[in-house]
């Protein structure tokens, strides 16, 4: 019988190498990019659950509030009063610059309209925003997702948050008991 020899297909062979080396590349960068701009740290706490939880590994954004200002239902990173000593804190803002903000018979109002970020019981404590705040320029009210085991901007210790105070977005959460991993809403 005819055996009809195998021809080696340099361009095939030459294509996959290129389509290689050009994923190993990208990936290469998207570390870079990742580590130059971003950060990785834990959640401590369980101020932000059901979305994120205690010892959860979470990634921050630290370039993107160099372009654009936090907004309303962002989850951010922030050291308290710009204290260096301290571990970060995970919060969800509520109320940008500008806002006004008051919470009145267990509920949160911002700017006169109830807010409701995430559902939450009644909220037990009003701590300083029990009266009428109103957020100055650069000025941020974030609170927990788990309003009520949370330290957030109604404590006096950390009150409103400042954007210089703020290190970054929270983007994505990696895998835990509890959740897995995705994009933070």
């Amino acid at each position: 019988f005819y055996k009809k020899r195998r021809v080696i297909n340099y361009t095939l062979i030459k294509e996959i190498v290129s389509w290689v080396f050009s994923l190993l590349v990208s990936v290469l960068l998207a570390g870079v990019f990742v580590f130059a701009f971003g950060l990785k740290t834990s959640v401590i706490g369980v101020s932000m659950e059901p979305d994120l939880y205690n010892g959860q590994q979470i990634l921050i954004n630290r370039f993107v509030y160099q372009l654009v200002e936090p907004a309303s239902g962002d989850v951010v990173v922030f050291l308290p009063n710009e204290n260096q000593n301290s571990h970060y804190y995970v919060k969800r803002v509520v109320a940008t610059p500008g806002d006004q903000v008051v919470i009145k018979e267990g509920k949160l109002y911002v700017n006169q309209e109830e807010c409701l970020v995430k559902e939450y019981d009644k909220i037990a404590d009003s701590g300083i925003a029990q009266n009428e705040i109103l957020l100055k320029k650069d000025e941020f009210f974030v609170v927990g997702d788990n309003i009520n085991n949370s330290e957030d901007s109604r404590s006096g210790s950390i009150g409103v948050v400042t954007k210089k105070a703020i290190v970054g977005k929270v983007w994505f959460k990696m895998a835990s008991r509890n959740s897995g991993m995705g994009f933070v809403e």
